[in-house]
């Protein structure tokens, strides 16, 4: 098993930055393809941001391209998402997962059921 904590969350002006971080224990020795996604309230959860084992392939929604960036440090067992250019719509709860499957050393996943573990999810409001 493998237990992801996010952290970096909070409460933004419009236009602002935060970087969200994901720390990985457990089961790390394997490394694990890592994705962000958000859920904002009476909508489904969303993908937001998709990274490789080895960190060299990323994918990213078309609502954050642009102004969100992926990114890895495997020797931390962190997964970041630095969040810059925020809207109003970027407010959701943001969470990481670890997708636990077989997976390929380049190979990012975009769906919620691609993925086998889930942080508890970090708030993020963006205020006009």
């Amino acid at each position: 098993q493998v237990q992801l904590v996010e952290s970096g969350g909070g409460l933004v002006q419009v236009g602002g930055s935060l970087r969200l971080s994901c720390e990985a224990s457990g089961r790390t020795g394997s490394r694990y393809p890592m994705g962000w996604f958000r859920q904002a309230p009476g909508k489904e959860r969303e993908f937001v941001a998709g990274i490789s084992r080895s960190g060299d392939t990323t994918s990213h929604a078309p609502s954050v391209k642009g102004r969100f960036t992926i990114s890895r440090d495997n020797a931390k067992n962190t997964v970041y998402l630095q969040m810059n250019s925020l809207k109003p719509e970027d407010t959701a709860v943001y969470y990481c997962a670890a997708r636990l499957a077989g997976s390929y050393y380049t190979t990012y996943y975009t769906e919620v059921s691609d993925y086998g573990s889930w942080g508890q999810g970090t708030q993020v409001t963006v205020s006009s």
